[in-house]
């Protein structure tokens, strides 16, 4: 869109910005006093000189002198243009720039300024509204919250620092008092403080009778709420909604409050709750934040690790808090860069933070995280948990899962260590241990590579949707202009041999007989012949050898050639189980790709699938049905994969019951003890079995 970019947006959008963020994702940096310091990206240089000061929100270089903002910082690293480097910070906020003048239509200026009018009145509006949960915290309603919040033994003056508020019992006080401030209910209603009920037309505060936990950016500024029922109402804790300032995924509570008491932070702990915070800072813990209704994120730990060198994640000590563990190991192993530490504290059963240091007190509880396991000796509890490693099977196990968790450490002194202890543990060879390193990382280089692809096709698709993605060259670039499979062939399609089913071999059953329980197909089989009759060879070497075309190549060939036919399947895949293969089978998992990648770019050509698979291990296969002709009538295709998927379903309900029954069974003739579930399920697979009979 043309037009100038407002000043007061730029100014706007660099004051919600945070310099060390931006810099920090581009340039290693590490905490310095109140800076940040790193090797300059704009000269070359043995030793740190760069810069970036979050309080003046600046960057500078004492060597070659570059300075300025996140906005400069941008358009000099990643050679932007001016409005390219706005827009950029603009999506990191889910914002859109908003432009004067130039070509807009009236419509367009007019749309503009009503979003603009609705942001600047969201600037306020949560500042407004945390003023006046506080309020209402101490008018003589709120007693019972005053009650519960002392019973929690927190004090006037943490309450002060957290901003702790109350939003009092009833539909529309809130409403009410930002009405007055001149804010429409549009905008609250944006902002996640009222609800819209969609069938009465009704407009409501959406906290109500709760004691209130102002979420606050790096600036200290309320951007969101968390409230927590004082009784066991459900749910116990309700959080805003995302909004145009909130994104859950990357904010933390406490985490402004911790900057704040301690300028000098060198470890933050990750626990599970607002209270759990505000609890630990009564303590004189003031180094806590917590998540919002989600896992801890990369994005979290990017945030923390740019304030601190050591994280400390903090489970309850049950089997949910130990998933939850295992969960972090594996998002914090990719941020894992030299120098950083990340530990794991485990809780009695029965206690929370904001229990424990209340029994304990601040002395025994940081006594706690000091001794939380560290991420070595986390990592390789976990991969040999439940596993005898002294059994060769399980030793392997153990292994192949160290030496995935430990691929995804960046390279340095941490990963070397690592390695040096899964050697000691596992009794391999360094080298061996190597080369299964390489090893993954050229698969995991090869996935990626192929996502990107994909992609790229799914693009290219979605432009050309309105016609055939081939016409007019769009998919010159991601596939070759190809009009036909002949000029596919000659660009390179179809290269090489394929083991397993060929064109030339297929045809029916010497059998005119239809199998027991197969579909009837609508006047012509598969291969477009009468029923009975058989399809001619096509090829001397074909014509020793006859055998059934199985269900799945069926179903391939008609996808291969009707790919638009996809949208028609169910929306799950577990029918496919009654094709009457592994689903580890080469076709099942062929099958699967196949559909979810046409299912999600709904394409319309043949071309843009095998492009997809140009260069893998499947390619030559689908090529190879895409060149044999589909000689089931246009008009009964779709009844026909209908028919199919029928008779899979049909299979699946009728062997899944008894190859459940059938392993349970065998499990207790084995001797081994079935669960109380697994009894139930048995009692009830024999039922349903005798029922069927």
């Amino acid at each position: 869109m043309a037009g100038l970019i407002p000043q007061g947006f730029i100014d706007d959008l660099l004051a919600r910005t945070d310099v060390v963020e931006v810099v920090g994702e581009r340039v290693q940096l590490k905490k310095a006093g109140k800076s940040y310091v790193g090797l300059c990206p704009f000269h070359q240089e043995n030793s740190p000189s760069f810069n970036v000061i979050p309080d003046k929100q600046f960057y500078h270089c004492f060597g070659c002198g570059a300075s300025g903002s996140a906005l400069k910082f941008l358009m000099e690293f990643d050679r932007l243009p001016f409005p390219d480097a706005v827009e950029q910070l603009a999506s990191r906020l889910a914002l859109e720039v908003p432009r004067e003048g130039g070509s807009q239509s009236p419509h367009e200026r007019r749309e503009r300024q009503r979003r603009e009018q609705a942001r600047e009145e969201g600037v306020n509006l949560l500042e407004s509204a945390a003023d006046f949960f506080r309020q209402r915290l101490t008018e003589p309603l709120a007693q019972p919250a005053r009650d519960y919040l002392e019973g929690r033994g927190l004090s006037r003056e943490v309450m002060r620092d957290f901003g702790i508020g109350f939003a009092p019992e009833g539909w529309e006080h809130l409403k009410h008092h930002l009405t007055k401030l001149g804010v429409s209910e549009d905008v609250q209603i944006e902002y996640g403080l009222l609800i819209h009920h969609e069938e009465s037309g009704r407009r409501y505060d959406r906290f109500r009778d709760r004691v209130i936990f102002p979420i606050r950016d790096w600036k200290g500024r309320t951007i969101a709420f968390g409230g927590r029922v004082m009784g066991d109402a459900k749910p116990k804790y309700l959080n805003s909604p995302e909004t145009p300032v909130f994104h859950k995924g990357r904010e933390l509570y406490g985490l402004f409050e911790a900057r704040k008491a301690n300028r000098k932070l060198e470890r933050m702990l990750i626990v599970e709750g607002y209270m759990d915070v505000v609890a630990l800072a009564q303590y004189g813990i003031r180094n806590a934040c917590a998540t919002l209704g989600t896992a801890t994120s990369e994005d979290h730990l990017k945030r923390l690790y740019r304030l601190v060198d050591e994280v400390v994640f903090c489970f309850d000590g049950d089997k949910a808090g130990r998933q939850a563990a295992r969960r972090a190991l594996e998002t914090v192993l990719d941020v894992m860069i030299d120098g950083r530490q990340a530990r794991f504290l485990f809780l009695p059963d029965g206690e929370d933070p904001d229990s424990l240091v209340r029994r304990e007190g601040q002395e025994a509880f940081e006594k706690r995280v000091t001794c939380a396991s560290g991420l070595s000796e986390f990592l390789f509890e976990q991969a040999a948990e439940g596993r005898d490693l002294k059994r060769m099977e399980q030793l392997e196990r153990f292994v192949t899962q160290a030496l995935e968790w430990i691929s995804r450490v960046p390279e340095g002194v941490l990963r070397s260590l690592l390695l040096k202890e899964l050697e000691r543990r596992s009794g391999l060879e360094r080298e061996r241990l190597d080369a299964m390193l390489i090893e993954r990382a050229a698969v995991r280089e090869a996935q990626q590579a192929r996502l990107q692809q994909h992609q790229q096709l799914r693009q290219s698709a979605s432009v050309a949707s309105a016609g055939n993605p081939l016409e007019g060259g769009t998919l010159a670039e991601a596939a070759g202009d190809w009009s036909s499979l002949d000029e596919m062939a000659d660009a390179g399609f179809g290269d090489g041999e394929s083991d397993g089913w060929q064109p030339d071999d297929w045809h029916q059953s010497t059998s005119s007989e239809p199998q027991e329980g197969a579909p009837q197909h609508h006047g012509t089989s598969p291969s477009g012949t009468s029923p009975g009759q058989q399809v001619r060879r096509s090829s001397p070497k074909a014509a020793s050898k006859r055998f059934s075309v199985s269900m799945l190549t069926r179903l391939l060939h008609m996808l291969v050639h009707e790919p638009l036919l996809a949208a028609e399947l169910p929306d799950s895949d577990d029918w496919i189980e009654g094709a009457g293969e592994s689903l580890d089978s080469e076709d099942a998992l062929l099958l699967g790709e196949v559909i979810c990648l046409l299912k999600a770019g709904q394409y319309r050509s043949p071309q843009v699938l095998l492009a997809h698979f140009l260069g893998t291990a499947q390619g030559p296969r689908l090529e190879q049905l895409a060149a044999h002709e589909l000689l089931i009538p246009r008009e009964v295709r779709s009844a026909e994969l209908k028919g199919l998927v029928e008779h899979c379903q049909h299979q699946r309900a009728r062997s899944t019951p008894e190859a459940e029954y059938q392993a349970l069974l065998a499990k207790e003739k084995r001797g081994e003890k079935l669960s109380a579930e697994e009894k139930q399920r048995l009692m009830a697979l024999l039922m349903q079995l005798a029922t069927r009979r």
